[in-house]
């Protein structure tokens, strides 16, 4: 890279102390641009700890040592996100979530920074947090650009706010190289992941698998993740007399290893940013069946071509597609090799370029 093209770049994110996806893109797109030659720092409101190994030439601080209350704390987390950005002469600020807004505007009047506001919930949702919709109105008007998901939610962007920011569809890139060969898929074993909170439909699934156990009883559920639901989904495996054929792990610490002897692939989720589990599967050749939600997995796949569809919340229809796919081979291996197909677009690299371009564009 000519140095004169070189950025300085702070990304400012809640905390990579968290297994989810927002903490692991962030990581992943900042080595990803410290590999490039840019100048990289992460700035996590608390916590210097990171779930996810960061590149060498990346700098990760914080500004406080554990979570604080963020209404006693404001001022002095507006000032401590200024006082990095002088020290490191920062250039681009990107955040990772739309709510930072309300610190960034204060933090960095007059600093002259592009401003880069990277939002991973879909626009209808604001996940319990009244202020995420001000934020964005905020985002809307004083980023330099605003980068979602999916083009779905680019629009629901422009139609709802009129921003004067530039909006633009970056989707998050597939976290590991392209698997040299699809999963050979020999043990009879449905996949899940995510956080164990109520948007990922965990329960919905187990409601399912019941039905799937009775019909297909040498076949197994693997629900890797961790979070509050952890009790509750113990207690409804319990319920269902399921503890022989679904098992809740824990975090996925070797997802290589975890997709690879995986046969199928479950998103049951009410509602998704982008869904990067389906891109993750799918690189591995894996048949998907999905929940029809907004925003990731309604744009991500195709009914009938590489994924079998249905609404949310109904278990009696996942169950059924987890049995069709169970039961015909010819119809799964159709499906995963057009989902692998369709993976390969997602390559880091290519959406590394497309952040590339984003930091180094002038003003």
């Amino acid at each position: 890279m000519n140095p004169d093209s070189r950025r300085r770049i702070c990304f400012l994110t809640g905390t990579l102390n968290a297994m989810a996806g927002a903490e692991r893109m962030t990581a992943t797109i900042a080595n990803a641009l410290a590999g490039l030659g840019h100048h990289v720092t992460v700035l996590s409101l608390w916590d210097t700890t990171s779930r996810f190994p960061l590149h060498p030439e990346v700098r990760h601080e914080a500004v406080f040592a554990q979570r604080p209350s963020f209404k006693r704390a404001y001022v002095t987390t507006v000032a401590g996100i200024r006082r990095h950005c002088i020290a490191h002469r920062t250039e681009v600020l990107v955040q990772v979530d739309t709510m930072l807004e309300l610190f960034v505007l204060p933090a960095t009047l007059g600093l002259g920074l592009h401003h880069i506001a990277w939002e991973h919930c879909h626009f209808d949702e604001d996940l319990g947090k009244p202020a995420r919709r001000l934020a964005r109105r905020l985002a809307a008007r004083s980023c330099r650009q605003v980068v979602v998901l999916t083009e779905r939610d680019r629009h629901r962007w422009l139609e709802a706010l009129r921003p004067r920011s530039e909006v633009v569809c970056l989707p998050n890139p597939l976290p590991f190289p392209m698997p040299a060969a699809p999963a050979p898929r020999a043990r009879k074993t449905v996949l899940a992941m995510g956080r164990l909170v109520p948007a990922k439909g965990f329960d919905v699934l187990l409601r399912a698998w019941q039905a799937v156990a009775a019909a297909a009883p040498d076949w197994h559920l693997v629900v890797h993740g961790e979070g509050d639901e952890r009790p509750r989904l113990m207690a409804l495996i319990r319920e269902l007399g399921l503890q022989g054929s679904a098992s809740l792990p824990g975090v996925c610490h070797d997802p290589l290893q975890t997709y690879g002897q995986s046969s199928v692939f479950c998103l049951s989720s009410r509602y998704e940013g982008f869904g990067l589990v389906l891109i993750e599967a799918m690189a591995f050749g894996l048949p998907i069946v999905s929940t029809d939600c907004e925003t990731g997995p309604r744009e991500l796949l195709a009914p009938g071509e590489d994924a079998l569809m249905v609404a949310t919340d109904d278990p009696g229809a996942l169950a059924s597609a987890l049995l069709t796919v169970i039961r015909q081979p010819e119809l799964a291996a159709r499906l995963g090799a057009s989902g692998r197909h369709k993976a390969g677009a997602f390559a880091l690299e290519s959406i590394a370029r497309q952040w590339d371009a984003l930091v180094r564009a002038p003003g």
